[in-house]
């Protein structure tokens, strides 16, 4: 008889699984990332921003992004011992109202290069073949979203440098770009950002080619080029919509929508329609009553008959409006289409009636008294807290 081997790696899975564990924890991100300004698929930004879903992450990954961040204290501790000025601790810069957000890792006063400029500064950890590149093309060819994202913190600021501290993961050897603040290019990416936050809709996709390698490794993947209905959450909800002033508003309650249950959603939650075109078409609403036409069956799935929490569970999108599937759900009230597989889905639970919170729809309940009139935040507006900048 084979004996059967002992399991290997089980301390390493078990490492990795504490960082999956750690992720699950962590709140998610409300805001559009000025790092993420210089991703090539604004549609991409838009489905993130308005979490269509969230993006699985393996351990190993995500221990590699831990690696990065202690790499980065231990350069900066060295700017300090050679004498430089850091002004560290991940600030925080904003525009948009606070829609748009972005944490550098220090502004450094001292760096051989320029001792007497201030300097945005941020650590990045690559590999060695992305090193040789950079030594070759520089960071604005090899990594465009990090010049990107040092033109944002730059305006963001109003400091005139930046530099890119590359440290090669391979060698320990390390490469300091500096770059210099182009207003065109900074004004450019706010108006981006601005575009992608306040967008009703999804922006086209980046190519009608699923296999297109930007597609291929996307983690909206499935929603651009396939059946998947968004996460069931006021982000996702045709009610809401951002404000200029930082916010979000429900029309359905119409109440602010405080950030501590955009992520729940509720009953009332009514897809935004571009999110759900692959496989239903929207036929028609009477006040929050919404007819869609199911164009894998023809049949009608009318809100709120299947919620919008059905319409995601679906796992084969053409039981919705089956007439089996309607027949089970008016003979046993309260049945529900269920995903086959069923996984904890951050965001999916727990589900709470907002009514407690917004009160009855339409009043504009909000404890505490009435919400803050809505101001046309300056595109660009400056802010940041303990950081130098220039008058």
């Amino acid at each position: 008889m084979v004996a059967i081997p002992e399991p290997m790696n089980t301390t390493a899975a078990a490492i990795y699984a504490l960082h999956e564990r750690r992720r699950v924890d962590d709140k998610p991100r409300l805001y559009l990332g000025v790092s993420e300004l210089g991703e090539a698929c604004p549609r991409r930004l838009w489905l993130n921003f308005r979490k269509v879903d969230i993006e699985s992450i393996e351990g190993r990954i995500l221990r590699l992004f831990d690696t990065g961040a202690r790499e980065e204290l231990r350069v900066l501790q060295e700017l300090r011992d050679l004498g430089m000025e850091v002004v560290g601790g991940q600030h925080e810069v904003e525009a948009c109202g606070g829609h748009l957000r972005g944490h550098m890792d220090a502004a450094v006063l001292g760096l051989v290069e320029a001792p007497a400029t201030w300097h945005v500064v941020d650590v990045k950890t690559v590999k060695a073949s992305k090193f040789r590149e950079l030594q070759k093309n520089g960071a604005g060819k090899t990594f465009p979203k990090y010049a990107a994202q040092m033109q944002g913190y730059m305006g963001l600021t109003g400091m005139e440098r930046a530099a890119l501290i590359f440290v090669c993961k391979d060698t320990d050897e390390i490469l300091i770009e500096r770059l210099s603040f182009v207003k065109p290019e900074f004004d450019r990416l706010m108006e981006r950002g601005a575009s992608i936050i306040f967008a009703a809709e999804p922006p086209p996709r980046i190519s009608a080619d699923e296999s297109w390698f930007e597609c291929r490794f996307c983690p909206f993947h499935k929603h651009c080029h396939g059946v998947a209905a968004p996460m069931v959450n006021c982000r996702t909800c045709a009610h809401s919509t951002p404000r200029e002033d930082g916010s979000w508003h429900c029309d359905h309650h119409d109440v602010p929508i405080p950030d501590e249950v955009q992520m729940v959603g509720c009953e009332e939650h009514r897809p935004i329609p571009a999110l759900v075109e692959s496989f239903l078409e929207l036929e028609g609403a009477d006040g929050n009553v919404v007819r869609w036409r199911n164009k894998l069956n023809g049949a009608l799935v009318q809100q709120p008959d299947y919620s919008s929490q059905e319409i995601r569970n679906a796992t084969d999108k053409a039981f919705l409006g089956d007439p089996f599937v309607a027949m089970m759900k008016g003979a046993f009230p309260g049945a529900k289409v269920v995903p086959s597989e069923p996984k904890p889905e951050r965001g999916d639970a727990p589900r709470s009636d907002l009514g407690a919170i917004y009160g009855p729809a339409g009043t504009g309940a909000n404890e505490g008294g009435d919400a803050k009139p809505a101001s046309r935040a300056r595109r660009g507006a400056r802010r940041v807290s303990d950081v130098p900048t220039v008058g």
